[in-house]
């Protein structure tokens, strides 16, 4: 059988340094969502699979998750990423199907539902006001992205799990080595070998965490994990681990990539940020709109089942598709001028969150985050301006901007 044709735009999604370029980025997606909704890629080092970059083609796969399971492939990596991460047995939610995946959800699910989050809002705010007079007082100028961003949604998250503020450095350092593992500037090392180390520190970390939590435990979220059973039984030791990881990595990084990532938008857009200013009450918009703009999560796999057809595009059974949410958030099919950054935009149906069984567990809270930072900063500023180029991360799964040079003036 002759193999599908691969249109050269297509090899976006396998370049990291694409993703720091959001011009090119952007005019490969369009062309593809013209041109090819359902790309085949098929490049050296990567397993193939089908690029997804319709809104509606991606809403559709994740509905039908009995179809298209996230096991064995969740996440776009290397074929030699693939099998160490198979021989590590890393299995964290984004890598389950139901039933499991509905049980070990559970475990955290409590945490983020509206009453643990109103709870959490008093900390939430206390943080923002924080950051945002640590701006005031540091001076008019910053590396936004370094000094602000990376911290402010770090500090939350480890304030949920119940971990000391002394640990925090060490696990924004694991954190931004494990997404920036293709950056060359936050890489740990240049082979996957030592690459790979960083996660295993993590795991380091959380299996101490993890003891200490079952012998004492305490009112947190981390004990909330260390202690869990399912039909009575603990998690396995890489089962608690990896629910640890998933929680700090993915409930900071996505975060700090919306605020830093919503303020150039606003600073590029001083109409938009002067809106907000003179009317409060369109933050809640505004934040989601920040969230469609940026898109942290840049995708996600699935790996169809069964034989079937996306678009009209046959998928064989055992074939994976990769869910462009870059390319869905920019939809002309769905969103009005989708390259507008608009704060009043609405409706705003942006999949930046994932859809269906799998959507994102902290999605409350990290809108939450967002709307208390830009809520305590907005009213504050006098004036803002870039001091410096912006610079993304290099990658293909999780990122934004890693630097935000910016003058500015506070109340």
């Amino acid at each position: 059988m002759t193999a599908p044709t691969m249109d050269e735009a297509a090899k976006v999604f396998v370049d990291p340094l694409a993703y720091t370029d959001e011009a090119k980025l952007h005019a490969a997606l369009t062309h593809l969502r013209t041109r090819t909704p359902v790309a085949w890629v098929d490049v050296p080092n990567y397993k193939p699979f089908w690029a997804i970059t319709k809104h509606a083609d991606i809403m559709a796969i994740e509905r039908n998750n009995t179809l298209f399971t996230n096991s064995p492939r969740p996440v776009l990596m290397t074929a030699e990423a693939d099998e160490q991460q198979a021989a590590i047995g890393i299995s964290t939610l984004i890598h389950m199907d139901d039933p499991q995946h509905r049980v070990v959800r559970a475990i955290g699910g409590d945490w983020f539902r509206p009453k643990a989050m109103r709870a959490l809002k008093v900390r939430v705010d206390e943080l923002a006001k924080r950051f945002v007079d640590n701006m005031m007082e540091s001076g008019n100028e910053c590396d936004f992205v370094q000094e602000v961003a990376v911290n402010y949604p770090l500090y939350v998250i480890m304030s949920l799990l119940g971990l000391p503020e002394s640990d925090f450095p060490r696990l924004l350092k694991y954190t931004q080595e494990l997404f920036g593992n293709d950056d060359a500037e936050l890489q740990r090392g240049t082979s996957k070998e030592e690459q790979m180390t960083a996660l295993l520190d993590m795991f380091q970390y959380f299996n101490a965490l993890t003891a200490s939590r079952r012998a004492d435990p305490t009112e947190d979220l981390a004990s909330a994990i260390a202690n869990a059973t399912i039909d009575g039984e603990p998690l396995s030791d890489i089962d608690t681990v990896s629910y640890y990881v998933i929680i700090a990595t993915a409930g900071h990084d996505t975060t700090s990539a919306v605020i830093s990532g919503g303020l150039q938008a606003m600073i590029e857009h001083p109409d938009q940020l002067a809106r907000l200013r003179d009317n409060p009450t369109l933050m809640p918009l505004a934040t989601e709109e920040m969230i469609r703009w940026v898109t942290p999560v840049k995708e996600f796999m699935r790996t169809a089942r069964e034989d079937t057809t996306v678009r009209g595009v046959p998928i064989k059974a055992g074939e994976s598709v990769l869910l462009s949410y870059a390319s869905s958030n920019r939809d002309e099919d769905v969103f009005d001028d989708p390259f507008r950054f608009d704060v009043g935009r609405d409706p705003n149906r942006h999949n930046a969150f994932g859809y269906g069984v799998h959507f994102c567990l902290g999605a409350a809270l990290a809108r939450m985050e967002v709307n208390s930072f830009f809520s305590e900063l907005v009213p504050r500023l006098e004036s803002i301006e870039l001091a410096g180029d912006p610079r993304h991360i290099a990658t293909i799964f999780v990122g934004g901007l890693k630097h935000l040079p910016i003058r500015y003036s506070l109340e």
